[in-house]
């Protein structure tokens, strides 16, 4: 075997992840340690969140009166028992060192739900390297402590359980992320097109069901005392956002960005980006039009389809970025769910490579400018413009479930 032949039979073969990923996530150990000992602690959120923890411990239950120093508490209740257990857990948010240690945890525990992702979807070994060496990434979770973390992990595994249709166990988990953080409503239409596929709508009408109801779970101490400032603080979905802090769209000027026009022109192209993407591959598997995939689905005649793994993580990280594309405010937190799926949706997309590395550099280097500027917001918007469009323009291959499996069996509701 000649070298060339070996470094791409190294680089392009599945089978070969079985012993790079454990090579990778040992090498990544010792950077959280580093990171961890080297790095000192800035403080941002933590001991806000720790106030408000107190207060919630204190008894209070008005989500409107829970506040700390920078701010009032605006995460759903999946947030406070999380950080509840990190409050009893590090003395009252005082040792922050082994707060870190967790979070160093929590996010070497991701890692391997992430690889284990890639590795279903059977992704090349020249993929898993990007994984473990974004700088942002170690310091959103080993240094900074944020919620995004704990979200993000509740992402993947239920990316992971989707994958392996555990269907009501992985809406139980996403909606337990939701309840962390509503960013990950973004997943939201992927989770209605891949369980409308694989299991019909009635099913998937009682998942839905379901994830409500854990929401409502979650939030029944709020709920008792004043209802509506919970659900108008939890899930704030009118919110002004700060232009100072903004990471993305800062090249457009505060003015704007801070105008209505703005905020509904990226609603808009939110809207039709998901309707591109289901018109062009998401329903592709059912092997009919949209329109006539409609009709089946309010007929009750709807065939259901065995879906592979690459297409249903495909299709959750292809939702995810097209709403990070058109949120009119990204907060530098928000690469814990851009990061691992850069890589895939760039290979998802069929590039080459050397342009796929190039994309995740200069990604990497617009994330970590702070405070952002004209040109690293630009760069931010551009590289997932990248992501998305190109697997809009590659969606024949990269959404293409090449010999979708059907279960035999029409769905009468």
């Amino acid at each position: 075997m000649d070298l060339r032949h070996f470094v791409r039979e190294l680089c392009l073969n599945p089978r070969h992840t079985r012993w790079i990923a454990p090579l990778l996530l040992l090498g990544d150990s010792f950077l959280c340690a580093l990171v961890i000992w080297k790095i000192p602690y800035t403080e941002i959120d933590w001991t806000t969140y720790m106030q408000q923890i107190a207060l919630f411990l204190s008894g209070e239950r008005d989500y409107t009166l829970i506040k700390g120093s920078t701010g009032p508490l605006v995460y759903p209740a999946a947030h406070v028992y999380s950080y509840t257990a990190l409050y009893y857990l590090t003395d009252e948010g005082r040792d922050i060192l082994l707060g870190q240690i967790l979070f160093a945890v929590l996010y070497l525990l991701t890692l391997v739900v992430v690889m284990t992702c890639y590795r279903h979807s059977g992704a090349p070994p020249y993929l898993f390297p990007l994984l473990v060496l974004s700088k942002r990434l170690h310091s959103v979770f080993v240094l900074r402590l944020f919620n995004d973390g704990l979200a993000a992990f509740a992402m993947w595994v239920a990316i992971l359980l989707f994958q392996n249709r555990k269907w009501s166990a992985a809406v139980a988990v996403w909606s337990l992320g939701v309840g962390i953080k509503m960013t990950l409503l973004l997943l939201a239409p992927a989770v209605a097109v891949v369980t409308v596929l694989s299991i019909s709508i009635l099913p998937s009408l009682r998942l839905g069901i379901l994830a409500v109801f854990i929401q409502v779970l979650l939030a029944i101490p709020f709920l008792q005392g004043n209802p509506t400032g919970y659900a108008a603080r939890a899930f704030e979905l009118t919110r002004q956002f700060m232009f100072k802090w903004t990471v993305n769209w800062r090249f457009v000027g505060e003015e704007l960005f801070l105008s209505k026009l703005f905020s509904v022109a990226l609603l808009a192209l939110h809207v039709s980006l998901l309707g591109l993407f289901v018109v062009t591959g998401w329903l592709r598997p059912s092997g009919s039009n949209p329109l006539v995939f409609l009709r089946n689905v309010l007929q009750g005649r709807q065939r259901t389809v065995v879906l592979s793994k690459f297409f249903i993580m495909t299709v959750m990280l292809t939702s995810l970025a097209i709403g990070l594309l058109c949120a009119r405010s990204l907060h530098y937190q928000f690469f814990a769910y851009l990061s691992w799926a850069t890589p895939f949706l760039l290979w998802r997309a069929g590039f080459h490579p050397i342009f796929i590395y190039a994309v995740w550099a200069v990604q990497e280097w617009a994330w970590n400018v702070f405070p952002s500027t004209n040109s690293s917001s630009a760069v931010v918007v551009l590289s997932l413009a990248v992501q998305v469009l190109g697997v809009l323009l590659n969606s024949r291959n990269a959404l293409g479930d090449s010999h979708p499996k059907r279960s035999g069996k029409e769905h009468i509701q």
